[in-house]
């Protein structure tokens, strides 16, 4: 895969390449051609210097063509995170249960683009994820977070 200079490379598993790929498809074919239409009809209405509805819509227009930049970016730069995992150590891809002072919880390792950390996906550039990688079942890991220094026991991995 080739990148540009200053193109980093995005860790994505499958299903986060398709969603990135159908929200472009979207932002392509159905939200730039309402945008445009949105833009045609605000201009009919005269003066466009006084038109919020013309300045709404070329804000939109902004947001949208900013977005499909992004996203053919992320896209482009894609790195598929493969599903060969060594058995028991913690990767890119993996779900990792850990015990700390609060109880359990579940974590998925996935790359920056598809973290969504209240739905249990980490990235593996954040605190946890960067402790976490590499270490096996049966390891206690230190993770030093903005909120201070906390202990987990890594309980599963799978």
């Amino acid at each position: 895969m080739a990148t540009m200079e200053n193109d980093k490379v995005v860790y994505l598993t499958q299903e986060g390449l398709n969603r990135l790929q159908a929200e472009l498809e979207v932002l392509r074919n159905k939200r730039r051609p309402e945008v445009a239409e949105r833009i045609r009809q605000a201009k009919e209405f005269g003066d466009i210097n006084e038109n919020a509805e013309y300045d709404d819509a070329k804000n939109e227009q902004g947001f949208v063509e900013g977005r499909i930049l992004l996203l053919e970016k992320l896209v482009r730069n894609a790195s598929i995170i493969e599903g060969k995992h060594v058995k028991g150590v913690v990767e890119v891809g993996s779900t990792v249960k850990v015990h700390d002072e609060y109880g359990d919880e579940a974590f998925t390792i996935v790359g920056s683009a598809e973290a969504e950390p209240s739905k249990g996906r980490i990235s593996l550039e954040s605190p946890v994820g960067k402790a976490l990688l590499g270490k096996r079942v049966g390891d206690d890991v230190s993770v030093l977070t903005p909120a201070g220094s906390t202990k987990m026991l890594i309980v599963e991995v799978r």
